[in-house]
């Protein structure tokens, strides 16, 4: 027996060879990423959260999703006739004609959006939107209702009220939703830091918009030349 413990520490340190991680966790291939009506009439009643921090949230969120090449549906509602454009920091990467706009409060209920979310051929979906117990809760619990495996980005999601926001996502996660934040997010898909080919956009993103942790990478780029 210590002998094979021996051996199994041995090719852990020459190969790196490490435990798999768990399935619950998301990478860059096991899910797709829809973004919901980040428009400037559903920012103006957001109180649940201050609108500098939910967009850099977004921000995060979208960034992560180019650097990451994640199948992504940016979904609107009522664009042209009432809600107004898309966040600045979603129409910097995703074009407005690639979007998709609803009448519906539900995406799921939306033909046209319902077709380019499954059609993704993800059993793992990741919401954000605008607002949390209205345009999130609703795909979510549908999406679950069909057996996918969903994830709410809690901290890129708003509401009229923190109430709403908080029983929202108490209502989706009693369903089988499970929350995470915009900065997990972003972590949780680049995972190791020897991956060298997304390590840098990864840290540029995070000196931009995450706050105090973008300034402390940002020093220790000056600094410590890392």
């Amino acid at each position: 027996m210590k002998n094979l413990l021996s051996a199994v520490l041995f090719l852990v340190a020459v190969t790196g060879f490490c435990q798999k991680p768990g399935p619950a966790l998301l990478n860059p291939t096991n899910h797709a990423l829809v973004l919901i009506d980040y428009e400037g009439q559903m920012a103006f009643a957001t109180s649940s959260i201050s609108i500098d921090q939910l967009r850099n949230h977004v921000a995060l969120v979208a960034g992560a999703s180019k650097i990451f090449d994640i199948p992504t549906v940016v979904t609107t509602v009522a664009e042209k006739s009432f809600s107004g454009p898309m966040f600045p920091e979603i129409l910097e990467l995703y074009p407005e004609s690639t979007y998709i706009d609803r009448t519906t409060m539900n995406t799921w209920e939306d033909v046209n959006a319902y077709k380019a979310i499954v059609g993704k051929n993800k059993k793992k979906l990741v919401f954000g939107g605008l607002w949390t117990s209205v345009c999130i809760v609703g795909p979510a619990l549908s999406a679950i209702s069909e057996g996918y495996d969903v994830y709410i980005i809690t901290d890129a999601c708003g509401d009229v009220s923190k109430e709403s926001h908080d029983q929202a996502i108490t209502r989706m996660v009693q369903a089988g939703a499970h929350p995470m934040t915009s900065l997990q997010y972003l972590l949780e898909l680049q995972r190791d830091w020897s991956r060298q080919a997304t390590y840098k956009p990864v840290n540029d993103l995070v000196v931009k918009y995450a706050g105090g942790y973008g300034v402390g990478v940002q020093y220790a780029r000056q600094m410590v030349k890392h």
